[in-house]
């Protein structure tokens, strides 16, 4: 009876670590950080919320709602305050990771899904960029006398960590193109996203159509800013239209994109977390725009120079008969 039990828990056991592996992206793209904290948390509030039938769009709705709580306690210069907002802001991330690992696990996929996903985050730094401008304009003899700088760097900061964030989830997906496939990836083509939305109308799928203009707007800013990638694309279909593309292309690809994922999770939430959290330490939140303008901005102009290289070395090597 003991060794049958010792069986059963045995086989609990590999199920249960079967299903965690199932609710992560990939070894590949994962960050060390959220292997350790988000994703063990995550994977916990999934289980949950599928017992309980919950959706991973209500999952993420409610982050938002979370993520904003956790800006407003930002405006405050008592640091305990500033202590709630950052446990608030951790939370919100736990349920943004459980959202996508609820999703893989329930096979729950859409594109609201992932428009969803990828505004929350959004909502979050709005709140957070809007309560430090109007902390600074309070407390700082600079900023209260100069209200516009700090609100002037807070509109710039905003837009590189939106250029940021679209261009590391760019990446991100690309690599896991090659890595899992097209049904492993969530990377697409404004090419066929026009087409669909064209054949929506304004007047009887208004929330479809608006929601389809947004995301292919968002799609074809990404295409533009990779010139490179889009030509290496359009090779691999001239020449292997829909069918597979060699698994020595495939590898190839991934081990040369492999180094800059580090660079795509560095752009995405914890790094930026790390700052926020010592600036608000520092009693100096103004430096994290400072972080956002100047630190992160290096990094994605070193990323997408060298992604760049990586997809015209390997646009030649199809050309050249290599593949």
């Amino acid at each position: 009876m003991t060794q049958q039990n010792n069986t059963d828990s045995l086989k609990g056991f590999a199920r249960f670590k079967a299903e965690y592996k199932a609710s992560l992206k990939s070894s590949d793209t994962e960050e060390t950080f959220d292997l350790i904290f988000y994703r063990p948390i995550g994977f916990a509030w999934a289980l949950l919320f599928r017992r309980l039938g919950i959706k991973p769009n209500a999952v993420t709705i409610a982050s938002i709602f979370i993520g904003v709580a956790a800006g407003i306690m930002m405006y405050f210069s008592n640091i305990w305050y500033n202590i709630i907002g950052m446990v608030l802001l951790m939370w919100a991330n736990s349920y943004d990771s459980a959202d996508g690992q609820l999703a893989r696990l329930t096979k729950q996929y859409s594109r609201l899904g992932r428009i969803l996903d990828g505004v929350s985050g959004d909502f979050w730094f709005i709140s957070i960029y809007v309560c430090i401008c109007l902390r600074e304009v309070h407390t700082s003899h600079f900023f209260e006398a100069y209200p516009w700088a700090i609100w002037l760097l807070a509109v710039v900061a905003g837009i590189c960590h939106s250029l940021q964030a679209a261009q590391a989830d760019y990446y991100r997906q690309f690599h896991l193109f090659f890595l899992k496939g097209k049904e492993g990836s969530e990377l697409d083509s404004s090419a066929p996203l026009k087409e669909k939305h064209d054949t929506l109308s304004w007047r009887h799928d208004f929330f479809s159509k608006l929601v389809s203009h947004f995301y292919l707007s968002y799609t074809m800013k990404q295409e533009s800013r990779t010139p490179a990638m889009q030509a290496l694309r359009a090779e691999l279909r001239s020449r292997f239209g829909n069918a597979a593309i060699p698994a020595t292309f495939r590898e190839d690809f991934r081990q040369a994109s492999l180094p800059l994922m580090k660079y795509t999770n560095m752009l995405s939430f914890n790094t930026r977390c790390f700052a926020l959290f010592a600036s608000l330490f520092l009693r100096m939140p103004w430096l994290y725009f400072a972080f956002e303008v100047v630190v992160l901005n290096i990094m994605l102009i070193y990323m997408m120079a060298r992604h760049e290289s990586i997809c015209r070395r390997f646009t030649k090597a199809l050309k050249d008969g290599k593949y």
